[in-house]
């Protein structure tokens, strides 16, 4: 099992041929890999080519048993790892018997993992790969809920006719806001302020 990312360079005149030989040499198709594509000028007379860099998804998955396993032995627990990949996505469920500890309160040990991970992966590979880690199903519930609480904001503001101001969230958090309020037609959200302060409000249109 790799301690290391590596990369493969395919040179060619045509992205479909630097392609082809990356199918070829690493014997993957187009879902199984990721590339980072690059023009290089020609010299006098010489016509450009492309360069292919290719991080292959099955390389991948063996650096994150790596890297978990690793992080399992500091912190003294058996870390089991279940991965599966979606539309490039990777979706890494860790199994263990103190599933508590890895979570950490608010959930900060899980997500400091993940962002570990995919720092570990772009400084090796020079890939910004999206990686989702999670626990006994710990993050989707954890979704759900706040996307019930918001849920019952909105319908407050469209009772009333009140403008709520939310606390201070991460991007992702304001994401979910805007998705679910994007539902009422009747309601609209606006981020406001400077990370890490930047906020949601959410108002009645009318």
């Amino acid at each position: 099992m790799p301690n290391k990312l590596s990369k493969h360079s395919y040179v060619a005149k045509t992205k479909e041929d630097a392609l082809n030989k990356c199918y070829e040499e690493l014997n993957v198709n187009e879902e199984e890999i990721y590339v980072k594509e690059t023009q290089i000028a020609g010299k006098l007379f010489k016509a450009s080519k492309i360069e292919l860099e290719v991080l292959t998804q099955k390389e991948l998955v063996d650096f994150i048993k790596y890297y978990i396993n690793q992080i399992g032995t500091l912190m003294g627990l058996d870390i089991k790892t279940e991965i599966r990949t979606s539309d490039q996505i990777i979706n890494v469920t860790l199994i263990c018997e103190n599933n508590a500890i890895l979570i950490g309160k608010d959930g900060r040990t899980l997500n400091a993992i993940q962002n570990l991970l995919r720092q570990s992966i772009s400084v090796q590979s020079g890939f910004n790969v999206k990686i989702n880690i999670d626990v006994c199903g710990y993050k989707e519930k954890r979704k759900k809920r706040f996307e019930r609480e918001i849920k019952n904001i909105c319908r407050s503001i469209l009772r009333d006719h009140i403008e709520v101001k939310l606390d201070p969230m991460n991007s992702y958090q304001r994401r979910i806001v805007h998705n679910v309020v994007n539902k009422y037609e009747d309601l609209k959200t606006e981020s406001i302020g400077e990370e890490p302060n930047r906020y949601v409000v959410i108002s009645y249109k009318k």
